[in-house]
């Protein structure tokens, strides 16, 4: 039993909180205004009334401090950018004349002006807009936003805590500006930020907060001996400061590694670990350190990024152990609960014994709290609670669900064989070219086309049963109809069906898999606002029918030219749900990609001569350490192959990739062998070609030249100049045209626009290839 004199200081806290509300309506705010039927004090008004019901659920639930500036209109990234004046030059007159339209500009452009590069936080599907800076940026403090957000929860009662991206974090996620060197290195930039942040932590402390949290993630990635220097420099800095509040430096994702130390000796007050997934090694190296004598740790041990409940009597034993280590131990999840749905108890569609297992964020801070009433308390204060929690986990461990036998044996016989096309890719080429006919720069699209108001209203219609399936079908038909009719008309060579019928491409399958979960209102933000439902991984995958054979052999009915099946990959499903964790990922990755063999089989024998197998979250699943990489790309990669490797010479099958830094994982790219990939490469400025010219890599690739997350429309001149350049590293024969990602959340007349003068471009720059040969 825990002594409750030893940790009467024991605290529950959390990182940072969903921002979009129950019903998102963050995101309708947003949306209305964008479209000018919501005005921007009606906006602000909004997103106050968020921030005041976040702050009161957590204090209602037992939260000691509320994080305060993890609120965004967008982004954190960018609201740091705003936050220290880094600005790009493009922008600087938009956010000077209307600080929230030019704000917006940023994230989304405009019609004459690009938007920031969008890529992932860490390993995780959340999209981040990247800061650019040069030699000559100038910083600048503006904590207007992060002082009126302290100011607001002050007043309403609250203990707040701002939460800010640390200055190391801020500048290792930067990028150089366009134009500026590409040896330049934003933390070069570090002793001029500092006085930034100084004068950001003075103003927070005036305006009344006591602890400021800074974020520092990127402490937990292999780091050289310069940027961990950098990070001493910053906290000795930072740390020395007299006009701040005390400052917690909270890392997560994973082990702080050789971070802990330098951090551990710097002169702040407190530091953050996650004691999830990477408890052992943070144990360890905490100990290795001589712990945080004088220090405050928070302890992250209720997972913030899965949906499962916590093992209450294993974090009460890692927290037991933590009390020798440091001088007050506090609870919290091990990140934000940004990453997960608010509350799992409006899932009235769950079977109830089921959903005894699951913890959204308002759930978690339940686990918090009790786990620091048991630290401070003792077990015996929670122990009606530790019985019923051993109970729920001893029936998810048990549950018929979780465990199907024909599944484990199938996927125990496969062999290397299985996983490997037995021909070469130039046997392949040859057999597809001769197959398809189709000419240099070939055009497609990713797959997705804009999903309509009628679409959004005829599955709302059939849910309710306002119509039946027969109507509803006859629908799909007239969209899958209108959009190859007008891809015919623009004169694009590969062919979409457009899927109007999907309302995600991972929720589509995971409804039509055995052993998944979907939920009504589990909302999580991708970026801006964009929100999935990632469905929940629960038990061992089958398919029981054909899942999209109906719809892409409809399509292909109405016209001579290649449609595409459309599939998502073995690793994306995984990554885009909430997946289970009793089992390797490695194992359940290789029951979906058998799952999606047995429909790409299907497809091709209906007819298909081209198969997408899309896989954007490869990179994003990348584990942050070096050392834990070659494990997990083994077993992502023979997934894909496994999925793809069982159709013939002549079947051309596609992937795609989006929104990631693809310079590091080239190699599994390649090894995927896929015959064509096409990734995200707009507002990267052709940046993956380059790194794909540099590996050899020895197959077809479209580099995208429509930035799809923004709406502006690209000019025939600009996809032309981007084609150019993927020209000036891929050869003619093996560069395909096309944007950088589906086409769902754009509008008709945007898209329409822009994939007229993606075609006019490619045949632009077609007619300025040599002559081929006869």
């Amino acid at each position: 039993m825990t002594s409750k004199s030893a940790v009467a200081a024991a605290r529950a806290t959390v990182y940072g909180y969903p921002r979009q509300g129950q019903g998102r309506e963050l995101k309708k705010a947003i949306e209305g205004y964008w479209k000018g039927r919501v005005s921007a004090d009606a906006l602000q008004q909004a997103a106050a009334g968020l921030r005041r019901s976040n702050w009161q659920q957590l204090a209602d639930a037992g939260i000691h401090e509320v994080p305060t500036g993890d609120f965004s209109y967008y982004d954190h990234v960018l609201d740091t950018s705003v936050m220290v004046g880094a600005i790009p030059d493009r922008h600087r007159a938009a956010v000077a004349a209307d600080a929230l339209d030019g704000y917006f500009a940023m994230a989304r452009g405009t019609q004459d002006v690009a938007p920031l590069e969008m890529t992932k936080w860490f390993d995780t599907n959340y999209h981040y807009l990247v800061p650019e800076l040069d030699p000559n940026t100038v910083f600048t403090a503006n904590s207007s936003q992060q002082v009126a957000q302290v100011r607001e929860a002050l007043a309403l009662g609250h203990s707040p805590r701002p939460v800010l991206v640390g200055p190391i974090t801020y500048l290792l996620l930067a990028k150089p500006a366009p134009g500026v060197d590409e040896g330049f290195d934003p933390l070069t930039l570090l002793d001029r930020l500092l006085p930034v942040y100084a004068e950001v932590l003075a103003d927070l402390r005036a305006a009344g907060a006591s602890w400021v949290q800074l974020d520092e993630p990127a402490l937990v990635q292999d780091r050289s001996p310069a940027e961990l220097n950098a990070a001493s420099r910053a906290y000795q800095a930072l740390g020395t400061l007299t006009d701040r509040p005390k400052v917690l430096v909270a890392s997560y994702f994973d082990r702080l590694g050789e971070a802990l130390p330098v951090l551990a000796k710097s002169p702040v007050e407190g530091l953050a670990l996650d004691f999830t997934e990477s408890a052992a090694a943070n144990l360890r190296d905490l100990a290795a350190a001589g712990g945080l004598a004088g220090k405050r740790l928070v302890a992250g041990v209720v997972n913030g990024r899965n949906i499962w409940i916590n093992d209450l009597e294993k974090s009460l034993s890692t927290l037991g152990t933590l009390l020798g280590l440091a001088d007050r131990v506090d609870v919290a999840a091990s990140c934000s609960l940004l990453h997960v749905p608010l509350d799992a108890s409006v899932e009235s569609e769950i079977d109830p014994h089921i959903a005894r297992w699951l913890a959204f964020a308002r759930q978690k801070t339940a686990e918090i709290t009790l786990l620091a009433r048991g630290l401070t308390e003792g077990t015996e204060a929670i122990a009606a609670e530790l019985a019923a929690n051993r109970a729920d986990l001893t029936a998810r461990t048990t549950s018929a669900i979780t465990r199907h036998p024909a599944v484990r044996a199938r996927t125990a016989a496969v062999t290397d064989a299985d996983s490997r096309r037995p021909q070469s890719y130039p046997e392949r080429a040859k057999a597809q070219r001769e197959q398809l006919g189709l000419p240099l720069l070939p055009t497609t699209t990713i797959g997705s086309f804009p999903q309509t108001a009628e679409l959004r209203t005829a599955r709302a219609e059939l849910r309710s049963g306002r119509i039946d399936i027969a109507a509803y079908e006859e629908r799909i038909e007239s969209e899958i109809r209108e959009v190859l009719a007008f891809q015919e008309r623009v004169g694009i060579d590969v062919l979409v069906h457009g899927e109007p019928e999907r309302n995600d491409m991972v929720q589509f399958f995971a409804e039509q898999l055995t052993g998944y979960l979907a939920t009504q209102h589990g909302w999580v933000q991708s970026y801006g606002t964009r929100y999935v439902r990632p469905p929940i991984l629960a038990g061992d995958i089958s398919r029981a029918k054909p899942m999209t054979v109906r719809w892409t052999t409809y399509a292909q009915s109405l016209t001579d030219r290649p449609v595409k099946g459309m599939l998502t990959g073995p690793v994306t499903m995984l990554a885009w749900s909430f997946v289970r964790d009793d089992q390797p990922l490695g194992e359940t990755a290789r029951q979906v990609a058998l799952a999606l063999r047995d429909e790409v089989g299907d497809l091709e024998r209906a007819g298909a001569s081209v198969i997408q197998v899309d896989e954007p979250a490869l990179r994003e699943t990348l584990p942050l350490r070096g050392a834990d990489r070659p494990g997990y790309l083994a077993w992502a990669t023979e997934a894909f192959r496994l999925t793809t490797s069982g159709v013939r010479a002549n079947t051309q099958i596609h992937t795609h990739m989006c929104y990631a830094e693809f310079g590091d994982i080239v190699e599994a790219i390649d090894d995927l062998d896929a015959d064509v990939i096409s990734l995200e490469a707009a507002r990267s400025h052709m940046q993956v070609a380059t790194e794909l010219a540099a590996h050899g890599y020895p197959r077809e690739a479209g580099p995208g030249v429509y930035d799809i997350h923004s709406p502006r429309v690209p000019t025939v001149d600009e996809a032309a100049s981007l084609l150019r350049k993927g020209l000036a590293a891929l050869p003619a024969e093996r560069l395909w045209v096309n944007p950088d990602c589906g086409l769902k959340t754009r509008g008709w007349p945007e898209t329409r626009a822009s994939l007229e003068n993606l075609v006019a471009a490619a045949i632009r720059v077609r007619g300025e290839l040599p002559a081929q040969p006869s």
